[in-house]
Formats: C-alpha cells, sequence, structure tokens
C-alpha cells in the first residue's frame, strides 16, 4: 500500500498548521483510497518518524514524503536527508521516497501567479 506524507516545517502558534491540515482535507477528499498524514520538523506533532511509523502500523509499504517548503532552504538541504535517512534506517521494510519542495514545481509557482492576478 502507498501512503503519503505532507511535511511542514511547524510553529509554536498553532493557527499556522491550518492551511495544512486543509491540505491533508483537500487529499483525503479526492483520493481517498491513499492514506496521507501531516509531519513536522519541529514545534509541531506528528514528527516524521510518528508519521511513517503510523502509517507502516496501517499497513504501508511504500511512503512519500512531500515537503510542503516553498524552496530547498537549510533544513532540507541539511536536516531533512538526516532525517530521511535516519527514518529508512528505522523502517527498513518500506520504500521510502520524496519529493522536491513544493515550491519548487512550475504549476505551483503558477498558481502564485494565478492567485496574485486575481487579487490585482
Amino acid at each position: 500500500m502507498k501512503s503519503l506524507i505532507l511535511f511542514g516545517h511547524g510553529a509554536r502558534d498553532s493557527r499556522w498548521r491550518e492551511p495544512f491540515d486543509r491540505l491533508a482535507s483537500l487529499w483525503k477528499a479526492q483520493h481517498p483510497n491513499v492514506l496521507v498524514e501531516l509531519a513536522f520538523l519541529e514545534l509541531m506533532q506528528p514528527s516524521l518518524e510518528d508519521a511513517i511509523a503510523s502509517q507502516v502500523a496501517a499497513g504501508s509499504t511504500e511512503v512519500l514524503v512531500v515537503p510542503v517548503f516553498f524552496g530547498q532552504g537549510g533544513h532540507l538541504r541539511n536536516d531533512f536527508p538526516v532525517l530521511l535517512k535516519a527514518c529508512q534506517e528505522k523502517f527498513p521494510e518500506i520504500t521510502l521516497s520524496a519529493t522536491p519542495a513544493v515550491g519548487e514545481d512550475e504549476a505551483v509557482l503558477q498558481a502564485i501567479v494565478d492567485f496574485s492576478a486575481r487579487a490585482l
């Protein structure tokens, strides 16, 4: 079974999480047969390891992590690969992979341009 983790930075203010919760809800509505969970680098729960553990417990054998970051800053270049490697070592029975940051995708950038144009 394949599953998805939407991975964000995390923040002290709980309201920061609201768009991530909406994103996960949209995913669930449009792809009800693919398990999705949120995970955070810091300051919020669950951690990446906890989210992967939850998906493994639900029967997932392939986990794709999507970093919901605007770009490949220090956290994604330095911290994220270390976390991902540690999780792969902890869960060797699954295939664990990751996409680039969502903000690097042309369609995401175009959606921001479209949003900005509508706001004018």
